[in-house]
């Protein structure tokens, strides 16, 4: 079995909402959105040549599986926006379904992740314009509460 098969598979049969494998290691998250990859990176786990699967990619989580390394992904629910990011830069692609855009939580307008990368080609830029977009909407769901 592949990793990206083991990656698909662990996601499938599980509660988990992103899985990376390679060889022998495995790393899970339960984590919405952008939080797990967020984490990883944040963390500084070395993800270089592991296989990922993911219940949803956009254009912002495409960006963070490109600056972790993976080498193939799959993702249940993929963006056309998430699409060239992953192929320019020769990751190997699948999906369950393709959708011309990721919207937010409350389903009435885009995903302010998307947003915070929309003009963004660089991994690395898109992830300080994602960890700001976090940090502002942690703020102000904050001051709502």
């Amino acid at each position: 079995m592949t990793d990206l098969e083991r990656a698909k598979e662990l996601l499938k049969d599980s509660t988990h909402t992103c899985v990376l494998c390679r060889g022998e290691e495995t790393w899970t998250s339960d984590r919405t959105g952008i939080a797990p990859m967020l984490g990883f990176l944040e963390e500084r786990i070395d993800l270089r040549g592991a296989s990922a699967a993911d219940r949803i990619v956009g254009k912002a989580a495409a960006m963070l599986f490109v600056l972790a390394g993976v080498t193939s992904l799959y993702a249940e629910v993929l963006s056309e926006r998430a699409l060239p990011v992953l192929e320019h830069r020769g990751i190997a692609v699948s999906w369950g379904t393709l959708t011309p855009a990721i919207i937010n939580r409350r389903g009435d307008g885009p995903c302010p992740m998307e947003q915070a990368v929309e003009s963004i080609d660089a991994p690395t830029e898109a992830f300080e314009a994602i960890r700001s977009a976090v940090a502002r909407l942690k703020k102000q769901k904050e001051k709502e509460s």
